[in-house]
């Protein structure tokens, strides 16, 4: 059965093919549940090291997974391939199936996925500082928010549209997304050309799914863009744009204070 919402009841073998929210488990003190994770699943390094790994996100070993006789499978609809899900579905495993496109919503996750057995002491540690660092950013927004551009790859470039997490999160930390306006796809390519167009103010260069270095932040300054005359290109940790859990907190705080001060 594919879920939606939570399942019901407490799963004691948990198999996790979203690497953010395999350490969100671990966080809510449901690490000893899981039996197998992704290659991509690396934090909290030393609790996932000895797990079983089961391929990749799009690439999962499913045979291997399927001899692991989970009870519950969680998987995301942007990370994970559906013809995998169906095929788990198939066989009678049951996969939640997750999709969070807002920080708000992913916070929700997070205590949706609490309620998979998470111990009381989880929700006052982890849920709750994270609900609440989400509704004090949505309490106070930025009154003139700063054109940013984020991309997630090169060659070609391609960055956030519209109907995303990392675009809310830019949002909720003081950001305009400024091709929120592409409409037509959830990850638009985009050329040089519109970039410079674009006009921002703020670029931020996460080091995934794509690595972006040194020698793309020295590139991007040889564009004419507002951000490259005031020395705003900043390389960034990947997870503050595109992890749900634990790590929303420390996103909030350290974005919001990137574009208002400037790094």
């Amino acid at each position: 059965m594919i879920h939606k919402q939570r399942p019901e009841g407490s799963p004691r073998r948990i198999v996790s093919l979203v690497p953010s929210l395999t350490e969100a488990l671990f966080a809510l003190g449901l690490g000893d549940r899981i039996v197998g994770v992704t290659e991509w699943c690396v934090h909290p390094a030393a609790a996932v090291a000895p797990l079983p790994k089961l391929g990749g996100t799009r690439n999962p070993d499913l045979p291997a997974l399927l001899g692991l006789a989970p009870d519950l499978v969680i998987a995301n609809r942007e990370e994970n391939r559906r013809q995998d899900v169906e095929r788990l579905v198939d066989a009678g495993i049951p996969v939640w199936v997750t999709h969070p496109r807002s920080v708000a919503e992913a916070a929700a996750l997070l205590a949706e996925m609490a309620g998979l057995g998470a111990e009381a002491d989880a929700m006052r540690r982890v849920v709750q500082p994270t609900l609440a660092a989400v509704a004090a950013a949505e309490a106070e927004p930025v009154e003139q928010p700063v054109p940013v551009f984020c991309p997630i790859w090169k060659r070609p470039w391609m960055t956030v549209g519209a109907d995303t997490y990392a675009s809310d999160m830019l949002r909720l930390c003081g950001g305009a997304n400024v091709f929120a306006y592409r409409t037509d796809r959830r990850y638009p390519p985009v050329s040089e050309e519109e970039i410079v167009q674009a006009a921002p103010e703020v670029v931020l260069l996460p080091d995934e799914p794509y690595a972006f270095t040194d020698r793309d932040v020295h590139a991007l300054r040889e564009l004419p863009l507002p951000a490259s005359r005031n020395g705003r290109i900043h390389l960034i940790d990947g997870t503050w744009v595109s992890w749900y859990g634990p790590r929303i907190s420390r996103a909030i705080l350290t974005l919001r204070d990137l574009m208002a001060t400037g790094g």
